[in-house]
């Protein structure tokens, strides 16, 4: 069960991560929701975001995958950053489509943490999934 001020921890943390990110703005990326050691971050495809052959860039939806993973591993109030992370991708997406990534952490020991990252059109349909390893710098989240 999660606390009230555990939500509040989570909320102020990764409200302070985001409202710094650039480039997840530029991506016109919207944060849903955030949780402890949960997120979910949407986006829509736009013209300038597909590939040669008109589906949306993989580096561009593996992206946002990474920016759920950064905010999920961030809910913590720690300030924590990728350590690796791999992507499959299964299906493809269109402009117009609406994609939400949903992490969710796996495991937490010490200053690492395994998360999980499924990206999905508005259908259900799994586009890709993320696997990410987190690493915390020790440092609280100011703010």
């Amino acid at each position: 069960m999660v606390t009230a001020d555990e939500r509040e921890l989570a909320e102020r943390s990764v409200a302070r991560m985001w409202t710094s990110d650039a480039a997840s703005a530029a991506l016109g990326m919207r944060l849903v929701e955030v949780a402890p050691g949960r997120a979910v971050v949407a986006m829509t495809v736009r013209d300038d975001m597909v590939n040669g052959w008109g589906m949306a860039h993989g580096g561009l939806v593996a992206s946002l995958a990474d920016s759920a993973f950064a905010a999920a591993c961030n809910s913590r109030g720690v300030v924590t950053v990728a350590a690796g992370f791999d992507v499959t991708f299964l299906e493809s997406a269109q402009v117009g489509d609406e994609l939400v990534a949903t992490a969710e952490e796996r495991a937490l020991r010490g200053r690492s943490g395994l998360y999980d990252v499924a990206v999905r059109r508005a259908d259900g349909t799994v586009v890709a999934e993320l696997r990410g390893r987190s690493r915390s710098v020790g440092r609280a989240i100011e703010g």
